[in-house]
């Protein structure tokens, strides 16, 4: 069906089947806007298509609609888990949709003989896994904490292997020192086990065992170890005591719910063991007139469905309402968690109370949320003020260049629109085949790189702010001209970001470029309380951020790879026996290009290219 023709709803209709499935609805440009799941998938779409039609967001959508492609399932629940994927995949904008594809971070204790203590999201590494924590500094904090109550080493395995003497940790009593012999290996694992217990919530266990071998040390008179696991002892019942807010219902997830204004919050509150594991704030993009039932329901979806949280999910989701589609939601998650998984809703009782605090926070944040959206409007309408602009500014992009001395050059690329950072639309770019150093180059590059294809009229900025001066604007201005048959019909204004002579926050000379319009450049300040300055503030920061983030991870990981590994031809073994036979990196940096070739399996000509790499 040629989709520039009007949608024949009637002719459809007659050719779809009553079997559960989903359904894809695409709009002129075959671009999916809708998706939705169905018992009856005939009974489903004929609703669509009556001559009256309730809600707003229905009619819309209809409107739009100029293809409709379905798919069969075996059942209904197959056909939710289908929806889920489709709608993840596509990004539908009449979809409720959780924007949230971070990895989860876990603890893990290794399997090494002397485990480690460190964080993770990939579970890629052997040994034990505890979590999902709501967020990195959760577990940086559970970290902190295990250190000063058992002395298990955090330190990487790349630092552990190459120590010949105890660190710090061990003089501050924070670690047993496993790097270098000890005294009493079996303690180390006494210590492993019992902060696996502690991890699992299991707090009463770990004291018994410890009050039990503090008994034994009195008793053997090692009053140097009693005493030790004495203050270990007053150490977790602090912690215990601390604990305030506890049950007896063992592992739950609380969903508190907020909308206002079209900004809808999902507070989640995990609760582990009894105990209040943390807590995380969800925003999902809501379509204008959408219903709180398909917003609770599309969250309950997308975020227990992700690959991610399969391993997260409790044996009890609690809700103020049940979703309308809730014994198939459950079953969904009992057959993906293997285990049996209840949504209750409690009218009274102990967890009411849980549900009452995860509302007040979902209400706080929602609270917040809309001030802080407030705000960035507000600032981008005095920003439109100040550059007289005939219309709204929909999209902003900033570049900045971050190296140290010319080396592991990194561009960056922030997005900001009308509800502030566009996280998911910011890019780094390595930068390389210039001269170290070299900003102007630099940025040439990067602009280049992002431009060259800029067919997407939403993806093209109103404003392309650049933080530099004159110098790097002229790039931007080269590359916008080179591609000018992209910008036809809309063409960026580029402003640079200067900093002032006493380069203090405040007082940055703005330059609006006028070679793209054959116009002078203009030079201008805003006041410092300006709204409008302070959104450009903003977007200057967080790319100067970003580029810096960029570039020190490019960095670290050129220090941590080993400069045999970029050379053709030498794989692990051969760096393996390159180092064994020479004694290092050193020494085979200082060796000649007879002895490299000396060096078994090593040809003439490799070694050739070897020594070559290793003398540029």
């Amino acid at each position: 069906m040629s989709v520039t023709n009007p949608f024949d709803a009637q002719a459809f209709l007659k050719s779809v089947t009553h079997q559960p499935g989903v359904y894809r609805m695409y709009d002129k440009n075959e671009v999916v806007i809708y998706v939705g799941k169905a018992k009856d998938l005939h009974k489903r779409l004929t609703s669509y298509f009556r001559t009256t039609v309730d809600r707003e967001k229905t009619r819309v959508l209809v409107t739009h609609i100029c293809h409709i492609d379905t798919t069969i399932t075996h059942s209904e629940t197959e056909a939710l888990v289908l929806e889920h994927t489709y709608i993840k995949k596509y990004q539908p904008r009449y979809n409720v949709s959780l924007r949230d594809d971070k990895s989860y971070p876990y603890i893990l204790l290794t399997n090494h003989a002397h485990p480690q203590l460190t964080s993770i999201r990939n579970k890629k590494r052997k040994g034990q896994y505890f979590g999902p924590y709501p967020s990195g500094s959760a577990v940086r904090e559970s970290l902190h904490l295990m250190q000063k109550l058992f002395p298990v080493r955090q330190c990487e395995d790349s630092y552990y292997q190459n120590r010949s003497r105890p660190c710090l940790q061990f003089q501050l009593k924070r670690c047993l020192g496993p790097c270098v012999p000890m005294d009493s290996p079996q303690e180390y694992q006494q210590q492993v086990e019992l902060a696996a217990l502690f991890l699992k919530g299991k707090n009463a266990d770990v004291i018994n065992q410890l009050v039990i071998r503090m008994e034994q040390a009195s008793k053997t008179l090692n009053f140097e170890a009693a005493a030790r696991l004495r203050d270990q002892v007053q150490a977790l019942r602090t912690i215990q005591e601390q604990q305030y807010v506890t049950s007896d219902f063992g592992d739950m997830d609380i969903i508190g719910f907020a909308f206002k204004h079209g900004v809808a919050c999902v507070h989640l509150l995990f609760v582990r063991e009894g105990k209040v594991f943390g807590s995380r704030s969800y925003f999902p993009k809501v379509p204008a007139d959408t219903d709180i039932a398909e917003i609770i329901q599309a969250f309950l979806l997308q975020y227990y469905l992700n690959q991610e949280a399969h391993q997260a999910i409790p044996k009890e989701v609690v809700l103020a309402e049940l979703p309308d589609d809730e014994v198939i939601i459950a079953e969904s998650l009992s057959a993906i968690a293997g285990r049996n998984i209840k949504l209750t809703a409690p009218k009274r009782g102990d967890k009411t109370k849980f549900l009452k605090l995860a509302q007040t926070n979902a209400d706080a944040a929602l609270v917040s949320k809309i001030a802080l959206k407030s705000t960035v409007l507000n600032r981008f309408k005095a920003l439109e003020r100040e550059l007289k602009f005939d219309h709204k500014i929909a999209r902003m992009e900033c570049f900045d260049i971050s190296h140290t001395g010319g080396e592991q050059t990194v561009a960056s690329c922030v997005v900001f629109n009308r509800d502030g950072p566009n996280k998911a639309e910011y890019r780094k770019f390595n930068i390389s085949g210039i001269t170290g150093g070299d900003d102007y180059a630099a940025m040439a590059q990067v602009l280049e790189r992002r431009f060259k294809q800029a067919k997407d009229v939403d993806k093209i900025p109103d404003i392309l702010f650049i933080d530099g001066g004159k110098g790097q604007m002229t790039q931007a201005e080269a590359v916008l001209k080179k591609y000018a048959d992209n910008f036809t019909e809309k063409m960026p204004k580029i402003i640079g970001i200067a900093k002032g002579v006493t380069r203090k926050a405040g007082l940055e000379t703005l330059i609006l470029s006028g070679a793209i319009a054959d116009n002078p450049d203009t030079e201008f300040y805003l006041p410092s309380d300006s709204p409008a300055l302070h959104l450009v503030q903003h977007i200057r920061d967080e790319s100067h951020r970003f580029a810096i983030t960029g570039h020190r991870a490019r960095r670290d990981k050129t220090k941590k790879t080993s400069a045999l590994e970029s050379i053709a031809g030498v794989g692990p073994k051969r760096r393996q026996g390159l180092l064994k036979h020479m004694g290092g990196l050193q020494q085979l940096r200082r060796a000649s290009l007879e002895e490299i070739a000396k060096v078994p399996g090593i040809s003439l000509d490799l070694a050739e290219k070897i020594y070559d790499s290793l003398h540029q």
